[in-house]
């Protein structure tokens, strides 16, 4: 594999080539990559719909979702089957595994469909089959309003949306907020009993006569022609004239019975922007497009669009977009961009101070030769950048120049012994070649099994490893390859730039030192005017790739520049003194001091797993507990609006203006959309779905984050605080907020499902739950699934009594029918509307109420009969829908828990603990402090800290010694495992009634568990590739034990940084730092096991540590440095200038970030003391200088063997007054062949008779050895 290496020197020229071909490529990737703020996530499940006008819940549930649950039951990878059962519906949601073949799913789902639907009663529509993907949501939002008719504002809105969908990169643009037209057709019922007609006659008329019917074709000799008879609908004077029947000599009309107008249906909803009637186009990307350009190029159709209305028509109807995701993944990008630069920056800054400017240079090039191969993948792949892609690159930073800082170090050290610079690059990529390729492939295995991550949260975090791989495996070309070859090369011409610098020497050094700045700062003006191109140039700027070659020109000339006026302003250390001896550094002066006796290897190992099992003891019991996914600051969020009862539209449309009228009235507000009823915008929320009783809804966004960045009052959290704190105040209403997803999240945390086939046995379990959880501090927002309180109508008829009059259900169904939403006749096409609208025949509005029923008659064989002969109406309870998952019914309990509560804990006399209570940190002020805080109750010093206690349950609380307390952190985690004991200890829940948790909980399980074996799995891989380098189990386990130390860090990280645990972030940070920490200890046991060949180990162990402490030490600071700023939310603008801190970007990434700097850092330290003390433990052992160790190895391996014999030898030894030792000078082979029990004669006859007055007894030399013990 080595010879790779050479092949690639030998031919320089095409190497630099196709360096130079991979970079411009690379970049021409990154500019033409669509960019997107999340990855796109395709769910693999369907939602089959089946609408059935006018069936009852409980009828849906038994025609239309039990025979649909009994057809789909058998499908091939079905996970989850949910069905829902409401009133004119009936629905089914299909879950499958990921990685499901699409196409071949819906074929199955369809055939079963087709099996289902000939099981359907008459009178069910045609199902439907349709996909869920949470990736597809609006990237901007159209609102249209002003004082027009509402004919006007939707057909501006219409010819609008022609004009977006029009785009290549738009999926779709749906309305939101208005009203289809519809054809109203009002009878007078006076009339239909004058002229005898009944309503079965009209919907006869109608359909009859709305029809185009092909009638074949006529073949004659002169040619073939087709026959039509067109005979739809086209306008409504058509309708009007249609005859319905003959009187006499007169021909009746439709226009006789009714009075017939274009329309629209029955408002259900209601829509506002900003207070004013709007009507919003909601923009979908299609996926694989650039949602920033996308977003760009709808803006500039809209202005077109405007620009051709007339002038008055413009200054009516205002047009203003809103909800504008291009503006956060522009921020994000930039800041991602930002944290990228300034992470190479300060690589570039740590190895230049440490290797000088050639090494940095030539490491600093590794950087973004990386990067753009990477791109180049990543393009090949069609995978999109991302706010998770971005963040990978940044992660990657640190760990891709171990490799070639490995490489430069190695080479550095070569060109000062007087190599040359080819050979001596040569030569380090060979001898470092195994040693990369083994750390990269540690690394590699670390991220390999979380590309087999299941459920949303795999599909969402799917891109880190992605990247990842990508980029380390681009990092090992360019420091196998593309830097022996570019760094021989550049050491050619570095003679050139010496000779260059050589002219400037006469100059003062104080002229040459000023020369290095603007050199420098040429480097700076090429990197950013190749990340901006109008960065110099402004207009002038060229075009696609050519965009990059000025930039790219500067800063090669930047660079040399800087080698150049460096090497002249060098100061240059006169020589020291030449030394015949090896001088050891301090560093190997302290590793000596660990490895060179047999107790500091004990002592250092002991000190060690101290720190490690204090740590974790000590995070335990002082964390702030554990969360699924990160919390960002609110950027958008949707505000529900809760109330119960048989409410009109009015009636909700009051409730919701009153809370709207708050929202916008409060700072730091940008826009709102407001939707009573039902309606509103398909937003992101992460499966989260409105309670049931959700009456109206407001979905604000805040000012963009960059206009509020340096006004703390404006923080999205501490605004939509402000606006829960003055709507909970409303008297009738309830109401609960939603931030916009920004991850795998689902709705509220805690979700508990119970299951059984009884409803009144689940609603009496649903009151059990939630009489418990409300009797639980921290517990907010409990909802629940039950049918809500209210009243329906049900109209039972006499079948007997009908039957006498001549009359049936159907007729009785069909005159009902026209006092509710009328009934349906047939669908038009008109001009007005691009759709069928329907015909829909009924009462006036007037007459709509239901007295009606009490007047209306029906006609029979008897003449007209009044319905109230044979009807009865009856108030009955309201049943909206019913639930059911697994075939078996089911209610949720869902709930919130609120932030900054601390339950507290007393330890019992039987050694449990009891949680007794709850508490808050009291603020500096307490009256600035959140809402309900002033209990009452007292203040406890807990840990150091005041606790205000909000909450105390014990009897005897004033016999409680409140210091002696413990708190941990309220979070969803802590109460559920609360509720799960009480639910499996004390059972609650009446017979019947099964429970699970689902939701997040689920989700989260899911993924810990994943995380583990994926973790384990890591360290399996990472095993067998360190027994394939070492061939030593004890080496391998000896790198693999600076995974356990990286734990540690990362647990110290979470403390110091006072950060929550994040399944999803914290964990994916451990599973990484698994393959990041070992690189560390591969280069250690890689150069001792290379020392111990030819000196003594403990000798090896610390001239390793001397060695090898600079790369060690480089590669973990780079590491750290590029991921630092991220860590402190720190995000530099190279382009525009100018930081910021704890952006909603930033958020994201602390954690994860933390737990690499943290756990790197401190796995570093604790290796560099606890790997030279295993190796001079192993080395003391083998040694004998554990003596009761070695009593166990002489007693496992026999008296016979070198073990034994040494015991007895010392144990004969010490019985002597005063030994000596002679060194025999001989042949070690003739020694070890002479019997122990026989000593050579010629010492025999040497040495004094035994019982010679001597004082001394003779003993036997050593076993196996020339030297000999005797008297």
């Amino acid at each position: 594999m080595t010879g790779l290496i050479d092949w690639a020197a030998s031919r320089a020229r095409m190497v630099i080539a196709f360096m130079v071909l991979s970079i411009l490529t690379g970049a021409y990737a990154y500019y033409t990559l669509p960019k997107e703020g999340e990855p796109d996530i395709e769910i693999p499940a369907l939602f089959v719909s089946v609408p059935f006008p006018g069936i009852s819940a409980s009828d849906s549930e038994t025609l239309l979702v039990k025979v649909m649950e009994t057809e789909l039951a058998g499908l091939d990878g079905l996970k989850k089957m949910t069905g829902t059962a409401a009133e004119s519906y009936g629905g089914i949601a299909l879950e499958f595994e990921f990685g499901w073949d699409k196409t071949k799913v819906i074929a199955d789902v369809r055939d079963k469909m087709n099996a289902a639907e000939a099981k359907f009663p008459a009178g069910a529509d045609k199902y439907s089959i349709n996909e869920i993907n949470f990736s597809e949501f609006p990237i901007i939002i159209v609102a249209l309003s002003g004082q027009v008719p509402e004919r006007t504002l939707l057909r501006a809105a219409k010819d609008m949306q022609d004009r977006i969908e029009g785009m290549e990169g738009v999926l779709k643009a749906e309305l939101a907020g208005h009203r289809n037209e519809m054809l109203e057709v009002l009878i007078d019922p006076l009339r239909l009993e004058a002229y005898n007609v009944t309503a079965a006659e009209l919907i006869s008329v109608v359909r009859n006569n709305n029809q185009l019917i092909a009638a074949g074709e006529v073949e004659t000799a002169n040619g073939a022609y087709s026959v039509k008879i067109p005979s739809s609908f086209k306008t409504p004077q058509q309708v009007y004239n249609l005859p319905v029947k003959v009187n006499g000599d007169r021909v009746v009309t439709l226009g006789d019975l009714a009075e017939i107008r274009l329309t629209f249906e029955d408002r259900k909803g209601t829509a506002r922007f900003n207070g004013e009637t709007t009507v919003a186009i909601q923009v979908v990307k299609r996926k694989g497009f650039n949602l920033i350009d996308t977003t760009a190029e709808v803006r500039q159709r809209i202005e077109e669009q405007r620009a051709a209305w007339p002038k008055d028509l413009r200054d009516a109807i205002e047009v203003k977009a809103s909800l504008d995701q291009s503006s956060q993944v522009a921020s994000m990008v930039s800041q991602l961009e930002g944290s990228v630069l300034t992470a190479i920056a300060l690589v570039m800054i740590v190895v230049l101070a440490s290797l000088g400017t050639r090494s940095a240079l030539l490491v600093g090039f590794a950087i973004p030769t990386s990067f753009l191969l990477c791109f180049v993948l990543l393009a090949l792949m069609g995978i999109s950048v991302s706010n998770i892609v971005m963040f990978g690159l940044i992660l990657a930073v640190g760990m891709l120049v171990d490799g070639a800082i490995v490489v430069v170090e190695y080479a550095d050290v070569k060109i000062s012994e007087g190599t040359g610079p080819m050979t001596a690059f040569t030569e380090a990529a060979k001898r470092m070649f195994w040693p990369v390729v083994s750390s990269t492939a540690t690394t590699l295995s670390a991220f390999l099994p979380m590309l087999f991550w299941p459920g949303v949260p795999g599909q969402f975090m799917g891109m880190l490893p992605v990247t990842l791989i990508f980029v380390l495996s681009a990092s090992l070309i360019v420091a196998l390859i593309f830097l022996p070859v570019l760094g021989g090369v550049a050491g050619r011409m570095s003679r050139s730039f010496d000779g260059a610098a050589a002219l400037l020497m006469p100059l003062p050094w104080l002229v040459r030192a000023a020369l290095v700045p603007p050199a420098l700062y040429m480097i700076f003006l090429g990197a950013m005017q190749t990340l901006n191109p109008a960065y110099l140039l402004g207009n002038a700027a060229p075009a696609g790739v050519l965009a990059v070659l000025p930039g790219a020109l500067l800063f090669v000339l930047g660079a040399m520049a800087a080698s150049v006026t460096l090497t002249a302003a060098r100061i240059e250390r006169k020589p020291r003194r030449i030394r015949g001896r090896y001088r050891r550094t301090p560093f190997g002066y302290f590793t000596m001091a660990i490895a060179g006796n047999p107790v500091m290897p004990l002592i250092s190992i002991a000190a060690v797993l101290f720190i490690v099992v204090s740590t974790f003891t000590y995070f335990s019991a002082n964390s702030k507990g554990v969360e699924f996914f990160v919390e960002s600051e609110t950027e958008q969020a949707i505000v529900y609006i809760r109330a119960r009862g048989n409410l009109s539209l009015p009636e909700k449309d009051v409730l919701l203006r009153e809370a709207e009228d708050i929202i916008l009235a409060t700072p730091g507000v940008a826009s709102a959309f407001s939707f009573a009823g039902s309606g509103g915008l398909n937003s992101n929320t992460g499966g989260a779905q409105a309670p049931l009783d959700t009456v109206g809804q407001v979905q604000v966004e805040m000012i963009p984050w960059a206009e509020r960045a340096n006004n703390p009052d404006l923080d999205g959290d501490l605004v939509m605080s402000r606006i829960m704190t003055k709507l909970e105040k409303l008297p009738g209403i309830q109401v609960e907020s939603l931030s916009q997803s920004r991850g795998p999240a689902s709705g509220k945390p805690i979700h508990l499902r119970l299951k059984g086939d009884s409803f009144d046995t689940l609603k009496e379990a649903v009151v059990t739950v939630r009489t418990r959880m409300e009797s639980m501090a921290g517990i907010t927002g409990i909802e629940d699934t039950r049918p809500l309180p209210g009243i329906d109508w049900q109209i039972d008829v006499d079948v007997e009594k009908a039957g006498r009059f001549g009359a049936d259900v159907a007729t009785v169904g069909g005159m009902v029918q026209l006092v509710t939403r009328g009934i349906l006749l047939d669908t038009m096409r008109v001009d007005s509307s691009d759709e069928e609208i329907d015909i829909r025949v009924r009462l006036p509005e007037k007459d709509r109420v239901l007295s009606t029923l009490d007047s209306l008659r029906v006609r029979t064989r008897d003449g007209l009969v009044p319905l109230s002969n044979f009807i009865t109406r009856t108030p009955v309870q309201k049943l909206g829908r019913i639930d059911r998952v697994g075939q078996s019914r089911f209610f949720d309990v869902k709930a919130g828990v609120t932030d900054g509560l601390f339950a507290l804990k007393q330890k019992q006399a039987d050694g449990t603990v009891k949680t007794i209570g709850a508490a808050r940190i009291r603020a500096d002020n307490p009256t600035a402090g959140p809402a309900g805080t002033a209990s009452g109750l007292p203040e406890a010093i807990i840990g150091g800290k005041t606790y205000e206690i909000t909450r105390l349950d014990a009897p005897d609380a004033a016999a409680i010694d409140l210091a002696s307390l413990s708190v941990e952190p309220i979070n969803a985690n802590e109460r559920i495992a609360l509720l799960t004991s009480w639910l499996t200890e004390d059972r609650p829940l009446p017979a019947g009634v099964e429970w699970e948790w689902t939701g997040d909980q689920q989700d989260q399980a899911e993924s810990g568990a994943f995380l583990s074996k994926a973790f384990a799995g890591a360290l399996g891989l990472m095993f067998i590739i360190l027994l394939a380098q070492f061939n030593s189990f004890y080496n391998a386990f000896l790198v693999l034990i600076a995974v356990v130390l990286s734990t540690t860090g990362v647990l110290i990280g979470m403390l110091v940084m006072d950060q929550t645990f994040s399944i999803i972030m914290t964990g994916t940070g451990i599973v990484a730092l698994a393959g990041i920490v070992v690189n560390n200890n591969i280069v250690l046991i890689d150069t001792y096991q290379d020392f111990s060949r030819y000196m003594p180990r403990i000798e090896a162990i610390v001239r390793t540590a001397e060695q090898r402490i600079r790369p060690v030490l480089l590669t973990t600071i780079t590491t750290m440095a590029g991921l630092a700023p991220m860590m402190f939310g720190l995000s530099l603008d190279f382009i525009g200038g100018g930081y910021s801190i704890d952006s909603p970007t930033a958020l994201w990434w602390k954690q994860l970030a933390t737990a690499v700097v943290f756990g790197l850092g401190i796995a570093t330290v604790l290796t560099l003391i606890f790997t030279p003390a295993l190796l001079a433990l192993r080395v003391w052992f083998e040694g004998g200088a554990y003596r009761s160790f070695a009593w166990l190895s002489a007693l496992s391996k026999g008296p016979g063997s070198a073990e034994a014999r040494d015991i007895a030898l010392n144990r004969a030894a010490r019985k002597i007054r005063s030994p000596q030792i002679i060194w025999e000078e001989g042949d070690a082979r003739e020694a070890a062949e002479t019997p122990v029990e026989d000593p050579a004669p010629e010492l025999l006859e040497s040495a004094p008779k035994a019982g010679t007055d001597t004082g001394v007894t003779p003993v036997q030399g050593m076993p196996g050895s020339s030297l000999r013990a005797a008297e």
